[in-house]
């Protein structure tokens, strides 16, 4: 589908009253889990849209073309409400957490699955096990304060079990930006991927950042607090991915045109006919804003959209289903690894006196006072051993005692094996 050859319909026939914008929820207990990723990732690709057009507004003095961007930004904010009521007020707020990492975990295994650019699917594949890590500690926590078995919530789609251990995740600030692509020599897969992967991961901070507070118990607080602060590693690293040099304008057109892409996913790819329905919906609305967006392009800079989005014709719709095999091979292979500065590098290979280690120093002086170690500690205590939904043992060999959390892998050298990170061929 090319959304460019679609006729749009005009803007301001998408507002909306209080009746149409408030939605039917589901019901979180015969809900697929993939329709509720869906749900977390476009209520997220609508928050990133509407914060981008904030930003752009500040930073323009043309008040025509604040005036023309507000029309828009008022009726993604009103997309991206409905979506978010879509959740149940009987769904706890670590309930969700599980469909937030769900999301996570294969949203990025199969953006990275698809990815030609290695550099960003090297980006994707690192970032991958600290998610993946993420689900299994929230998991603990659900299970010893809930009694609710998270596999369930995640369909038995999705392992849950150590990735690379949370504790290893916080890094020198320095060393989480990366290169950053060229929109405009870059296949049109890459500019989505790395789109779509900075507007998910930043839900999620926000999301961690705004639930910290509302955590019930001192231990949930102190989860929520340490994984909000990988989550802002984790947005740093993938918008430094983008492309710098894009002028505002031209960056309006691609946000517009990745919500065209996720919306026409989603669509292809739902199962219940009510969400379908409203991703149906959406789909129209943002076909109008990215010819509205086209339009300010040529207006304002004298560009065609061929000029900033070359191959217009959609890739392939955009599918989260489960990656088991795919998580294993990254987790096999490269959870020893850490971030330095634009590379990624074993632990070993690094100097001592490297930043991630004066870093970890700092942060992690005890680990007694870890919050995702003690999560898993406390777990083990009470019930003798960690909870997990496995399909088989860990491909890590030190990931695979369930009576000790491991505190070692991916933060100290010689702590296990790691071979490298593989590139798809072009």
């Amino acid at each position: 589908m090319n959304p460019f050859n679609e006729k749009p319909r005009a803007i301001e026939k998408d507002f909306q009253n209080w009746k149409e914008m408030y939605p039917k929820t589901y019901d979180k207990r015969a809900i697929d889990p993939y329709t509720k990723t869906r749900i977390i990732l476009m209520n997220g690709t609508e928050f990133e849209a509407n914060w981008f057009s904030h930003q752009f507004a500040r930073h323009v003095c043309d008040n025509n073309l604040r005036r023309d961007i507000a029309m828009t930004r008022m009726i993604e904010k009103q997309q991206q409400l409905k979506i978010s009521l879509l959740k149940p007020e009987n769904e706890s707020i670590l309930e969700h957490t599980i469909a937030y990492e769900q999301l996570a975990v294969d949203l990025t295994a199969e953006l990275a699955k698809r990815e030609l650019d290695c550099d960003v699917k090297t980006a994707l594949d690192f970032a991958l096990l600290e998610d993946f890590d993420h689900l299994y500690r929230y998991a603990n926590l659900l299970e010893m304060e809930q009694g609710i078995a998270a596999e369930w919530l995640v369909g038995r789609y999705t392992e849950i079990m150590p990735g690379r251990p949370t504790i290893a995740h916080h890094r020198c600030p320095l060393d989480n930006v990366k290169r950053s692509i060229n929109a405009k020599t870059s296949d049109t897969q890459t500019v989505l991927s790395t789109l779509i992967i900075t507007a998910a991961e930043q839900q999620t901070m926000n999301y961690y950042m705004n639930v910290t507070n509302f955590a019930t118990t001192d231990i949930s607080r102190k989860l929520y607090q340490e994984i909000a602060l990988v989550e802002e590693e984790h947005v740093t690293q993938y918008e430094s991915l983008a492309d710098p040099a894009a002028t505002w304008l031209e960056m309006l057109l691609w946000h517009e045109y990745a919500e065209c892409y996720l919306y026409w996913s989603c669509y292809k790819t739902e199962t219940d006919a009510y969400i379908k329905s409203l991703w149906e919906e959406n789909l129209a609305m943002e076909i109008g804003h990215l010819h509205k967006a086209a339009e300010l392009l040529k207006k304002y800079e004298k560009k065609e959209w061929q000029e900033v989005i070359k191959a217009p014709e959609f890739p392939a719709p955009l599918s989260l289903h489960e990656n088991i095999e795919y998580v294993r091979n990254i987790l096999g292979n490269t959870v020893q690894y850490t971030s330095q500065k634009e590379e990624y590098r074993r632990l070993e290979d690094l100097p001592e006196n490297a930043d991630f280690f004066r870093y970890q120093e700092i942060i992690n002086p005890n680990v007694q006072i870890v919050p995702s170690h003690n999560v898993i500690k406390q777990f083990i205590t009470k019930r003798g051993a960690d909870y997990r939904y496995q399909v088989a043992p860990s491909p890590v060999p030190e990931l695979r005692n369930r009576r000790e959390d491991n505190t070692s892998v991916g933060r100290k050298p010689r702590a296990a094996d790691s071979t490298n990170f593989e590139c798809n061929k072009k």
